[in-house]
Formats: C-alpha cells, structure tokens, sequence
C-alpha cells in the first residue's frame, strides 16, 4: 500500500473523523467528571481513572474506526464494504458529521461560559479575580477531638496559598468567623474581598483521612472545581501541596519555581511531631491569652522534641516566646533565652524557611529593641509570606517607630485587605492615624469595627480616646452610656467629668477584678490614686500610690531593666513617686524611661516617654519643666499624641493649670489645630 492510497483509505474509513469525535467526546466527559462526581462522594481513584482510561482509549478507537464502519445494518466489518457504494458513504459521513458537530458546538459552549464566568469574576469592581478566602473545614471525623486537625489542614492549604505572590488570600484571622459551609456565599466573599471561596471538610479515621476541597466563584455561587482526597496519613502533605497547586492552577496564578518548590514541601517525617505541630497552630490561633499561650508553647515544644530538626516548628515556637514576652504574659530573661534560642535553632536548621525570617523578626522587635534589624528580617519573611499579615502587620508598627509614617499607614491597610475582619488591624491603623493626628481617618477605620461588633470593648476606648482627643467629652459620655464598657474605661470618662467619687469607684472594681484574675492593674492602679488626690482623700491615694510603687519595683527584679517593658515600668514608677509627692525619685524614674527608649531612636514611643516626664513634673506642680517639654510634643507624631484639647480636660495637668503659659499653650495649640482642620 502507498502512502498516498495509505491516507485515501483513512478517509474513507472517516479514521480522522473518528479522531475528532472521540477528543471532543472524551474532552466533555473529563469535564463532567472532574466538575460533578466529587460533589457526590465518589472517590478520587474513580476520577482519576477516568481521566487516564479516556486518553488510554484513543489508540483502540482509531482501530475501531478503520477496521469498522456504522451502517444502517449496525456495525459491519469495513473491508466487506464496496468502495463504490456511494450511498453509504455519505449517509455515514452526514452522521460522523452531524456528531460532531453538535460535540464540538456543546464543547465551545462549555469554553464561552467558563470564560464568561471567570470574566463577571474578574470585573467586579474592587475585586482581583485572583483572590480567595479558605474557610474553615468541617470535621467530619467520629471523635469530636479531631477538631484541631481539620483546622491544621486548612491552616496549611491557607498558609501554602498565602505563599504565592500573584495571588490575594485572606488570613484565617479572618475567615475563622464563618461556618464550613455558610449559605450566603457572595455576601461573605463581598465582605472579604475576594472572587472565589474554598470550602472543605476532614474526616480523620485511624490512620487515614478524606480530605474534600470546592473551589467556589462567589459572583456565580458556582463551582470552579471540587476533588475528594483518600489517603494515609503519611500521605497528608501531599493532599496539601496538590490542593493548593490545583487552585492555584484553576484561578491562572503564575508561580515562580521557588513557590513551586515551597507548595511541595514536607516539613517533617515524623507524623507525630507533625500532630503537635497542628495542636500548636490550633493554641495559636485562638484568643491570645496565658493559658492558649502556654498550650501552644508546649504543644511546639512537643513536636521539636519528636522531630528535633524540624525547622518550622522551631520558628513557631520563638514566634509564640517572643510574643509572650513582649505582652508581658512572661516577662522572665529565661522567656527571653528560649525565644532566642528556638530562632537560632531554626536558622541553624533552615536559614531560607521564611518562618525563621519571622521569627529571627520577632525576637530583634520584642526582645531587643532592635527596630532596624527587625525590619531587615522582615522584608525577607515577606519575600516568602507575601499574604501573611503578621509580617505586614510588623513591618508597619516598626516603620512607625522609624517617623515612617506614610509607609507605616500603607502597610497597615494593606493588612486590613488581607484580613477584613480583624478588628486588632483596624485599632492599630487606627493609633497609627492617631499619633499623627489625623482624627477622622481615625474615627472612620474604628467605626469600621463597631459596625460589626458594637461592643468591642477595646474598639469602644480607642474611639472614647479620638473624642477625648478632641475634647469632645459629651460625644464619649454618649458613646459609652450603656456600652458596656469595662470599668477602667469608665473610670477614665469620670475623671475627664471630674466625677472623682464615680473614677474612685470603677478604678477600684478594676484593679480589684484584675488581682482576683491575677494580672497587673498598672495604669488603674496610678488612675484610682489620682482619683483619690482630687477627691480629698489623701491617706487613701498615699495607700494606692504606695501599692503601685511596691508592684512596679517587684516586676523590675524580674524583668531586664532595658527591655521594653522594663522602660515602661520606670515610667510608670516615676508618676507613683510623684503622686507620692516624691520629686526625686519621680524624675530620676521618669529620666531613665526616657533614656533607655530615646525619641532619636524610637519616634513612635520615645516622645511618649517624654510626656510621661512632663505628666511627672505636672504632678509634682512643676510648670517651669513641664511645659517646655508639652510644647515640643504638641508639634510632632508619636504614640497617643498629645493634644491641646486633651491638656484643657485632663486633670493630671490641675496643679500647673492655673499658669499663664499653660493656658496660652492650650489656647495656641487649638488655634494651630483648627487651622489645620480646615478642608
């Protein structure tokens, strides 16, 4: 046979035909069954076999074809077949035609909608159509227990997501506010901000697991893809990594080689240091408090001891201790050391983990103070955490404490993209507007918050202080009559309406409710004595003032004197010493806070040390040194940034009050205020 009679004898077999068909054919029926099988439980082997038997076929189908023909007497071998009957060939010819045809229309028509789909995606407004919110995985497991498994898994198909640059994911901070599988799918993903929406569930037996996964387009309510994982568990790390490619895949991210590398990664071999592992992430993840603190640290430490060149856990760990400290959950140098340690291990283990980047970050920051360097590692984190809003969130308070502020302010918004609905985002946004005195914008990012969650207590006193700041008394008096709003926070609105007996009351239900709890009343404690002092009762503010300097004294033997929080403890000294009308003593304490977190070296919080001296001098009645220094303050940003309004109603500053130049420095420096104002 020659090649030309070769090619005559395909055609007239319609062999290319037969080719076309069955592609068109077998190209619908992957699609149909990638799209609709898993939504009813059936295995992934049954997928998948489908997609591999398909393509398998196609050799034997072109077999078929030549050896076989359909006539209108069933299937007749071809041979057996004139080569002359006409009739035949066109009436198969019109069927092979008309089949495929109509495959081939059905086909585009798949392709129109799905573009058209994935196109309404892409142009909701504000919207990237690459963007996704991971929801919380319902456990399906028998044992109730298992719970913090399911949230590993999708911690971990979210944090592998997060590590991809052309993509926009939303922190678990977030989306830890939504059921497994809410009803209304397009208001959530409006409220997050994003395209399409991944929902799950886990259900853990023995040692294997099903993992099921649907990526969902929000604007549609429609399903992009969906896929059912059985494994063991040996195998978890690979239904991870194949779920975060796969979506990443369907939304049409461009992953560099690195991010490849970093979504295929296994951790660890050791299933049991990597159950820790997942205990810890669950502590971590919930109220960040001491008793979810000290789970998350042992359940860390747990997984080290299982797996000791386990990397990531290590850097988790040093993340938590740093934490801790720089909360004043520990204090302790041993906290400190640990915190040290679990980050040097990390390094050791993985320098380029972007974790270790994070972590080496934190301790710098909260242990020694050490903003630029901190930043240093941060940017390097960010490189391999592009969505992670802890590293934003960290880069930006310490470009605030560098006088960065424009960068600080795009930073925090940047997170509050990435986390819509963590009101801790909003608050610190909300100092940062705060300290540069841009009110509005304050009030506007706080009242972000308390339209969703009214009675956010902490929401609730950073707008009582933007109205304080003001001035704007009777505004906070409106906000919190009925809030509420936890006792200190009213003590503080009693002493702006000199309601002296009112502050002696809710000041001392404070610190007494934080003693029974057996935590520190700092601020309430120095308040209560205050509050005494202007009501007359000077043996009883003696008594507080006295408490406050024995607690102060107590915590600096257990801290490092230099750290943080050993600048805020002299600091607040000094005002104990000064309501005990001790001016030695008082300044000395006050001099030091300043000299150990200078304003050169941190713009943010240095000033504040500044006012805490000039609050010291005021106590003492010293208006020749006080205002001085309230005069340099009322002209640059700083954390809680003073204001004029703020001096006319705070009745720490009456024994200087009566001054002319305090007076004039009021009435000055709201003048200067309103001009700027102005739009």
């Amino acid at each position: 046979m020659t090649l030309n009679h070769f090619f005559a004898e395909l055609r007239r077999r319609y062999v290319y035909r037969a080719a076309i068909g069955y592609a068109a054919i077998a190209w619908l029926l992957i699609q149909v069954a990638t799209q609709t099988l898993p939504f009813f439980d059936t295995p992934a082997w049954v997928v998948r076999l489908i997609i591999v038997a398909l393509p398998a076929g196609f050799p034997f189908a072109m077999i078929w074809a030549w050896m076989f023909d359909w006539t209108p007497r069933g299937f007749v071998r071809t041979d057996d077949i004139p080569s002359s009957n006409q009739s035949r060939t066109r009436n198969t010819g019109r069927k092979f035609d008309f089949i495929i045809i109509s495959v081939l229309a059905l086909a585009i028509a798949l392709l129109v909608f799905d573009r058209y789909r994935y196109r309404r995606v892409k142009e909701e407004p504000g919207i990237p159509a690459k963007s996704i919110a991971v929801l919380p995985f319902a456990n399906l497991s028998s044992d109730k227990e298992n719970a913090y498994f399911s949230d590993g898994i999708q911690d971990e198909i979210l944090t592998r997501l997060s590590k991809i640059a052309d993509l926009k994911v939303i922190s678990r901070t977030s989306t830890q506010h939504y059921k497994s599988a809410p009803e209304n799918l397009p208001e959530i993903a409006r409220q997050l901000g994003v395209a399409h929406i991944v929902e799950g569930s886990v259900q853990k037996s023995g040692d294997a697991v099903r993992v099921n996964v649907q990526l969902i387009t929000a604007a549609t309510d429609s399903h992009l893809w969906a896929d059912t994982f059985d494994r063991k568990l040996t195998d978890v790390f690979s239904v991870e990594s194949e779920v975060a490619k796969t979506i990443a895949d369907q939304l049409q991210a461009k992953l560099t080689g690195q991010e490849e590398r970093v979504i295929a990664s296994k951790p660890t071999e050791n299933l049991e240091a990597y159950d820790a592992y997942l205990r810890g992430r669950a502590f971590a993840a919930s109220q960040f408090d001491k008793s979810t603190v000290e789970g998350a640290i042992q359940s860390y430490q747990n997984a080290v001891t299982l797996d000791p060149s386990f990397a990531l856990a290590w850097a988790r760990l040093s993340c938590v201790l740093s934490s801790s400290y720089w909360l004043g959950i520990d204090l302790s140098p041993a906290r400190l050391a640990a915190a040290r340690d679990a980050a040097n291990r990390a390094r050791v283990l993985n320098p380029d983990l972007a974790e270790t980047h994070l972590a080496l970050g934190y301790y710098s920051y909260y242990g020694q103070r050490d903003f630029t360097g901190a930043l240093a590692e941060f940017q390097l984190a960010e490189k391999g955490l592009p969505n992670n809003p802890d590293v934003l969130v960290a880069m930006g308070v310490i470009k605030r404490r560098l006088a960065r502020w424009e960068e600080a302010i795009a930073a925090q918004r940047r997170v509050i993209e990435l986390d819509p609905r963590d009101s801790s985002a909003y608050t610190t946004l909300t100092t940062t507007y705060c300290a540069v005195r841009r009110f509005r914008e304050a009030l506007a990012t706080i009242d972000r918050v308390l339209a969703w969650e009214p009675a956010n207590l902490l929401a609730l006193f950073y707008k009582a202080q933007i109205f304080w700041a003001n001035g704007d008394v009777p505004a906070a008096e409106r906000l919190l009559a009925n809030s509420g709003a936890a006792p200190e926070l009213l003590g503080r609105q009693a002493l702006f309406q000199r309601s002296y007996t009112t502050a002696i009351t809710l000041f001392s239900r404070a610190v007494a409710t934080e003693k029974q709890r057996g935590e520190s009343s700092e601020d309430e404690q120095l308040l209560l004595g205050l509050s005494q002092q202007r009501a007359g009762d000077v043996a009883g503010a003696r008594v507080t003032y006295e408490e406050a300097v024995r607690m102060f004294r107590l915590q600096l033997e257990n801290i490092l004197p230099d750290s943080g929080p050993g600048v805020s403890r002299h600091a607040l000294l000094g005002l104990a010493y000064a309501g005990l009308g001790d001016a030695v003593s008082a300044v000395s304490e006050g001099q030091k806070a300043i000299a150990m977190d200078p304003a050169s070296k941190n713009p943010f919080e240095g000033p504040a040390w500044e006012e805490n001296l000039a609050r010291i001098h005021a106590l003492l009645g010293d208006a020749d040194h006080a205002i001085p220094i309230l005069e340099r303050l009322l002209r640059i940003p700083y954390a809680g940034a003073m204001t004029p309004a703020l001096l006319r109603i705070d009745p720490m500053f009456d024994p200087i009050r009566p001054d002319p130049r305090f007076q004039k420095l009021i009435s000055d420096g709201e003048a200067v205020m309103k001009a700027h104002a102005k739009p």
